[in-house]
């Protein structure tokens, strides 16, 4: 495995730090309990310059995982918005990944968070396509993770919590470890619900089919891709569905910040398809990409530009 990759400063509370400077004390509360939330976010070298991808959106995303959770983060959100374009901005950066995140200092122990003090950070670095640039051509398989999503009545579903995480790593690691590229989470009701992070889509008869947002993450992605379908003529429906749903669909792709918009070509060894990108999948990758790289006029609003 490469060395994670970084780059030379970090905003951490207010100031910006050299990456290797910014640190956190052991004790720090959100280290041993798993109090803290985040966002993944991108930057895109545009026609037009450098933009961030849906800004204000990640951004109020943050502040309502925070409110979700009872966490006060103690900076505005247009404060923590342009945290983020200084930090590409002195990183010399015109691509890259941007990881705001709130977490509680170590000013007090226990289980109770009264009186503890929350920590605001965001890194950026260079990272490619999380799952591999091959896999937006070819896809990838996956495997249904033995580990169920979240009920949302557990760790509520809606806010992106640090300590939630736990429930993907353990699906990750167990579809790589089988051999398989990522995994696939079902709720505890056995229906289809989300990958280790990102969201699911499958084609069925020339329709969009995806989980409702009843125990999933709300991607911006996710919404990107059915704004964008919605607006080419596309059905493109929220309903629930089985796994057995996704062995005999036309089509599957996974969506995320992360991913990107990643074809699926196997599931649990069940080829989607014809396996590889179905013809809705790389019209829609397609679409989606250009809107990242400001080729798409009507949603100009989604890019913040650098400068």
């Amino acid at each position: 495995m490469s060395e994670a990759p970084k780059s030379e400063k970090i905003w951490l509370d207010g100031s910006l730090v050299d990456w290797d400077l910014a640190n956190v004390h052991v004790m720090t509360h959100t280290l041993h309990y798993g109090m803290g939330v985040f966002e993944g976010i991108r930057c895109y070298k545009a026609q037009k310059g450098p933009a961030v991808f849906r800004l204000p959106e990640h951004t109020a995303r943050l502040f309502a995982s925070a409110k979700i959770v009872g966490m006060n983060i103690p900076y505005t959100q247009d404060q923590i918005n342009k945290a983020i374009l200084d930090t590409i901005r002195v990183n010399n950066l015109d691509e890259c990944y941007i990881r705001p995140i709130a977490f509680l200092g170590d000013n007090r122990r226990g289980l109770n968070t009264t009186g503890v003090r929350t920590q605001v950070a965001v890194a950026v670095w260079r990272w490619g396509t999380y799952l591999g640039e091959e896999a937006l051509a070819k896809g990838i398989r996956v495997k249904v993770a033995s580990f169920a999503r979240h009920h949302e009545n557990v760790t509520m579903t809606k806010a992106k919590v640090c300590g939630a995480y736990v429930n993907s790593i353990m699906a990750k690691i167990e579809a790589v470890k089988a051999g398989y590229d990522e995994a696939l989470l079902l709720d505890v009701a056995g229906h289809v619900a989300e990958g280790s992070g990102e969201n699911i889509f499958i084609v069925r008869n020339g329709r969009l089919k995806t989980p409702p947002l009843t125990s999933v993450l709300e991607g911006i992605t996710r919404d990107s891709v059915i704004t964008i379908a919605r607006d080419m003529g596309l059905v493109v429906e929220e309903q629930y569905f089985s796994r057995d749903e996704v062995y005999i669909a036309d089509e599957a792709f996974f969506t995320g910040t992360a991913a990107e918009l990643t074809p699926i070509n196997s599931l649990d060894d069940r080829t989607i398809g014809q396996g590889g990108m179905g013809s809705l999948t790389r019209k829609l990758q397609t679409a989606y990409f250009d809107t990242l790289r400001g080729r798409t006029p009507e949603y100009e609003n989604w890019l913040t530009y650098l400068a």
